[in-house]
């Protein structure tokens, strides 16, 4: 699995990127969010997030600024059903992480249903299934009501997608926060699962 690709840019389109790394070029499709991030040039350094996503006829590598966006792409593909990679790269590139979590905790249908791609339906399926499967709303509206930080929040979920119980999840997180005021999304991860699994 390619989880990050560290290069330079050959070519560079608003949906996609070709980066070469030592040589080899790759291919990685990209949201609008993450071109006006990087704002890639032909010749740049670069250095993405990527999700490897392997159909019975393509392997396609999807890339990302931010943890965040990656995190949000892969909880939208592995956790409601109907949403594919592409209506995934269609949320975002229709609104800004953080915008997307506060329509889907207060139920702002009319804002996503503007997304490209995503009807009421998908909307309805999206906020039902986030809240329903498992607790990612509440943990959207915590982080936003008490000013947790968006790693742990991001970390929490992560360990959310893992299979983890919420509670465990944000017990976990604190501890290693609580151990490491400064550490990022990666960091804290590490440290709770290292905790969770101890």
């Amino acid at each position: 699995m390619i989880a990050r690709l560290r290069g330079r840019i050959l070519e560079s389109l608003p949906n996609r990127l070709v980066i070469d790394v030592n040589g080899v070029g790759y291919l990685v499709s990209i949201p609008l969010s993450t071109y006006d991030k990087l704002n890639p040039q032909e010749g740049d350094k670069v250095d993405i997030h990527t999700h490897m996503h392997v159909r019975e006829t393509a392997h396609t590598l999807y890339g990302f600024a931010s943890d965040e966006e990656k995190e949000l792409f892969l909880l939208l593909i592995d956790r409601v059903s109907g949403i594919g990679p592409a209506i995934a790269m269609a949320v975002l590139s229709g609104m800004p992480v953080d915008h997307f979590k506060a329509c889907v905790v207060n139920n702002e249908v009319a804002a996503l249903s503007k997304i490209k791609g995503l009807g009421k339906k998908g909307v309805e399926r999206i906020i039902l299934e986030l809240k329903d499967k498992i607790g990612v709303t509440e943990s959207w509206k915590n982080a936003s009501a008490e000013g947790v930080s968006s790693a742990v929040s991001d970390t929490e979920l992560a360990l959310i997608s893992l299979g983890y119980k919420q509670v465990e999840a944000r017990k976990a997180v604190k501890a290693a926060a609580d151990a490491d005021k400064n550490a990022d999304t990666d960091d804290l991860l590490r440290a709770a699962l290292r905790m969770l699994n101890s």
